[in-house]
């Protein structure tokens, strides 16, 4: 019998393994907190909550005097009653610039948004249940974040994309060219389909082959909170997905990863740094100016869909997006191009004649 385990299931259980390793790391009341989240949270959330924790609690044993001597595994709860409001400002500065080891890490604007969300949340929990008396996170106003411009291939850099994915081995010789050829039907499936349905990068690799339904020209993902949603496709992206099948029939692959829809060259399931590798490498001879990852290629898909349909309630849907003001923030620029056109649309008085 085949006990198949999903891809989200792996990827799940690979994370609460990493995650039982990192709380091992951290003061040991931080497990409670963790426990209490367990239900409401994502495992992938819960690991970026432990490493967020955890630069907090190294800037005290870094900045802090007062903890000088102690590790990080002598923290106690009532380390957090010790701190004021000045000191997390102080934090949020450290933020922006620090060592982990031998690397400088940096953080905008939506990294230090992130990590102070972390830590309010860390200090919210032991508040709500009296295990401390202050909650000094609530005085910290949390970064702004400015939004940027989507980032966009327009109709036009689209087909260039295509074409070039399909035809630039005539350019190559030898080994590149070998290569090219033994991905070229994958890369070409993977870029339309992107292109052609707006899923996410970590969707697209966790599909396996019996989530397409050429009946119904759907593909079945599991998004980001776990629910299961058909997504269609046209003709372009089925015509990608019949040839690289084609091609897949031949491929072995190698043990536990015989259900995967994209292979990698070592006959696995395909990995997300792949996929953005491999959209990248294409991307760039087509547009210097623009640097085009998955996740462009996913807002690509979303503005073809709203220029097309002005229904921001469908790309929502289409797009996986849980609240649609998620949706409205995004293509808000669009809106405005409409809004200008409503100036002239409505005429208040005939011309004098």
């Amino acid at each position: 019998m085949d006990n198949k385990i999903s891809y989200r299931q792996q990827t799940d259980i690979e994370n609460t393994l990493k995650l039982r390793e990192v709380l091992k790391t951290l003061p040991p009341f931080c497990k409670d907190f963790f426990r209490a989240i367990d239900a409401t949270t994502t495992t992938k959330t819960r690991i970026s909550y432990a490493y967020d924790i955890r630069i907090f609690f190294q800037f005290l044993l870094d900045e802090n005097p007062t903890f000088r001597n102690i590790s990080m595994t002598d923290f106690t709860v009532d380390v957090l009653d010790q701190i004021k409001a000045v000191d997390l400002e102080e934090y949020e500065e450290y933020l922006k610039v620090y060592k982990n080891g031998d690397k400088t890490e940096t953080n905008g604007e939506r990294g230090l948004k992130r990590k102070m969300s972390s830590l309010r949340s860390f200090y919210a929990y032991y508040y709500k249940r009296e295990m401390i008396h202050t909650n000094p996170t609530v005085l910290i106003d949390v970064p702004k974040i400015h939004q940027k411009s989507i980032i966009r291939l327009d109709t036009d850099e689209v087909a260039m994309l295509l074409d070039y994915i399909e035809h630039c081995g005539d350019s190559l010789t030898g080994q590149k060219r070998v290569y090219y050829e033994k991905t070229k039907e994958r890369d070409l499936a993977l870029v339309t389909l992107l292109l052609g349905t707006g899923i996410r990068v970590s969707e697209c690799v966790g599909l396996d082959v019996e989530d397409v339904d050429f009946k119904n020209n759907g593909i079945k993902v599991t998004r980001k909170g776990g629910n299961e949603m058909v997504v269609y496709f046209g003709e372009e992206v089925e015509r990608a997905l019949r040839n690289y099948l084609a091609v897949r029939e031949g491929i072995t692959p190698v043990a536990g990863h015989e259900h995967a829809l994209f292979y990698s060259t070592q006959r696995r399931r395909i990995g997300v740094q792949a996929v953005e590798n491999l959209v990248k490498k294409y991307a760039r001879q087509i547009t210097t100016t623009k640097k085009i990852t998955p996740h462009k290629l996913r807002s690509t898909y979303g503005t073809a869909l709203y220029q097309e349909t002005g229904d921001i309630y469908l790309v929502a849907d289409v797009l996986g997006h849980k609240d649609v003001n998620t949706t409205k923030k995004h293509y808000a620029a669009l809106d405005d191009n409409r809004r200008r056109q409503a100036a002239t649309a409505v005429r208040l008085r005939e011309d004098n004649m």
